[in-house]
């Protein structure tokens, strides 16, 4: 799947990527005793009663096959490979992400099911490296920065162990402080700067026990020095919501899971399909919610628009379309 930074068969000026995210790969491998102990525990629990007949593997392959007929230049996927952490995911988790492509043309950035406890997230990346790394190594994994034709992609990780069932996700100041010059940095350079990262990253973006705990400084470092697009999962529904950058608003968009059977609209699978085109007076970004209809099939369920206007940086987000389920304060999932 590697193109040139132009786009693939003539999409010059166009580049196109995919995003997905919460795909819990299963089946579970069965865990050993001394492995239930702690979360693990109350998380098995919750995989047996419930958890692992919402996400469907059966799902979660017709959703990478749409995907791979879609063609993107690039595919990223936020988080929740994994659903308790266990050494014997690690592997599947792999063979997951080679499924998708290349680690050249895919990136990945962890969940709170990647951290389940400590230790399970540095396991996972050790199996999962080059999915993970940046264009350049650094002595932090996080923030890494990875540039696609038009497009630096910057993944952050706010993956950290947690108490039993609390699910909520941590930066940290060091990692924001990071964040706020990789992009800063980036905005002398003529690339759409899109921040990934696993938890809705806006204040309110999560009831508490699910949110990210520190996402008021996210807010106040983007509102120092902008993105272009924010991309995230966790919620397991398509949403979009605002934040201020220095130019304007920055779009906020969350996918639903990519394995959730669901039994309503907007907690059945699907991704987003994003188009970032160059032109006179900055990147316009549009998207595309494709998702399982009642029929079991990957269908488009609408477009909506992240236009720029002005000078780059500023952007301005068009209403979704009538038939994209697209809520504006995504429920919990």
């Amino acid at each position: 799947m590697t193109r040139p930074p132009q786009g693939r068969e003539g999409r010059t000026g166009m580049f196109r990527f995919a995003h997905l995210t919460d795909p819990h790969v299963g089946p579970l491998p069965r865990p050993a005793l001394r492995h239930l102990l702690g979360k693990r525990l109350t998380g098995y629990v919750n995989w047996r009663r419930g958890r692992s007949s919402a996400h469907c593997m059966e799902v979660l392959a017709a959703l990478v096959a749409d995907l791979r007929e879609q063609d993107p230049d690039h595919i990223v996927c936020t988080g929740d490979i994994c659903n308790l952490g266990l050494s014997s995911e690690w592997p599947g988790s792999r063979i997951f992400l080679d499924g998708l492509g290349s680690p050249e043309d895919v990136s990945f950035v962890p969940g709170n099911h990647d951290a389940y406890v400590r230790g399970s997230l540095r396991g996972l990346l050790a199996a999962i490296d080059p999915f993970a790394q940046g264009d350049e190594p650094t002595v932090k994994r996080f923030p890494y920065v990875r540039r696609r034709g038009p497009v630096a992609f910057v993944g952050l990780s706010s993956a950290v162990p947690t108490a039993p069932f609390v699910a909520s996700g941590r930066l940290g100041r060091s990692q924001i402080k990071r964040a706020e010059e990789c992009l800063a940095a980036l905005a002398t350079e003529k690339l759409a700067r899109v921040v990934m990262v696993h938890h809705p990253p806006h204040v309110g973006g999560a009831p508490a026990g699910r949110n990210l705990v520190d996402a008021h400084r996210f807010e106040r470092m983007i509102a120092k020095v902008g993105a272009d697009l924010v991309i995230h999962g966790h919620n397991h529904v398509s949403s979009v919501a605002i934040l201020e950058g220095p130019g304007g608003p920055v779009p906020v968009v969350g996918a639903p899971s990519a394995s959730a059977r669901g039994g309503v609209v907007v907690h059945r699978a699907g991704y987003l399909l994003f188009r970032v085109e160059d032109g006179a007076g900055g990147y316009a970004i549009s998207a595309e919610l494709r998702g399982l209809d009642a029929s079991g099939e990957f269908v488009s369920q609408g477009a909506f628009d992240i236009s720029k206007s002005g000078k780059r940086g500023r952007t301005v987000l068009a209403a979704p379309t009538p038939t994209a389920p697209i809520p504006q304060a995504p429920p919990a999932g």
